[in-house]
């Protein structure tokens, strides 16, 4: 067998594929594939590493602007936690998308409205239209901008004005749809997976084997 196509394989997002976009666990391609797991998990490892600073650098490169949604989603953990303080054991994902454009991801230790305003600030241009639900924390968000809230209690869509958050939760969905093909991630090695699923949704509209190509044999560690 060519010992390039074990590792060509594994970086391909098209070969094999479990059903539509998602990427297959290193398990299943190690035995699709009759090589040893430890192979394919390194190769898996690396490029992760490698999208993970990609994708960070992106973000921070050019801002969000224009109509953003905003909100906080909780993955992993045994039980169902309670916002903020109730959801220990989970970890904590602040995210922002741009409608019609990229998503931002960030992992956090809580949602004080210190720590959101802060990553707020970072990752897009002031005087942005935002939209969140009602929670606490994004009060002072009018400062900086537009701020149109939707109260979930009520409806998922204002009847009235017609905000919604509904880009940035079907985000949510679309990442723990993926990260349920792992049966568990750790906290440790988390950040790297979601910061892949960010990449793999902003560069949904491109060719995704040959960016995760350039990232594998361009990055260079710092």
């Amino acid at each position: 067998m060519n010992r390039l196509f074990p590792l060509a394989a594994s970086l391909n997002p098209r070969v094999p594929r479990a059903s539509g976009d998602e990427p297959v666990p290193a398990y299943r391609l190690a035995h699709d594939l009759g090589v040893d797991p430890k192979v394919i998990s390194r190769v898996y490892q690396k490029l992760r590493t490698a999208l993970f600073h990609v994708a960070e650098l992106e973000g921070m490169a050019s801002k969000l602007s224009g109509e953003i949604e905003l909100d906080e989603a909780y993955f992993g953990g045994r039980r169902k936690g309670r916002r903020g303080r109730g959801a220990a054991g989970k970890s904590v994902v602040f995210g922002l998308l741009e409608r019609d454009g990229r998503v931002y991801t960030k992992v956090v230790e809580h949602v004080s409205a210190d720590t959101l305003m802060t990553h707020i600030q970072t990752t897009t241009r002031k005087g942005s239209v935002y939209y969140t639900d009602a929670f606490r924390g994004y009060q002072s968000l009018r400062r900086y901008g537009k701020h149109h809230t939707v109260n979930h209690s009520k409806s998922l869509v204002d009847r009235r004005t017609k905000n919604h958050i509904n880009g940035i939760e079907g985000f949510w969905s679309f990442a723990k749809h993926i990260l349920y093909n792992y049966r568990g991630v750790s906290k440790y090695h988390f950040p790297m997976y979601l910061k892949e699923i960010e990449y793999r949704f902003n560069h949904r509209k491109e060719n995704l084997f040959k960016l995760f190509l350039r990232c594998f044999f361009g990055y260079v560690s710092p």
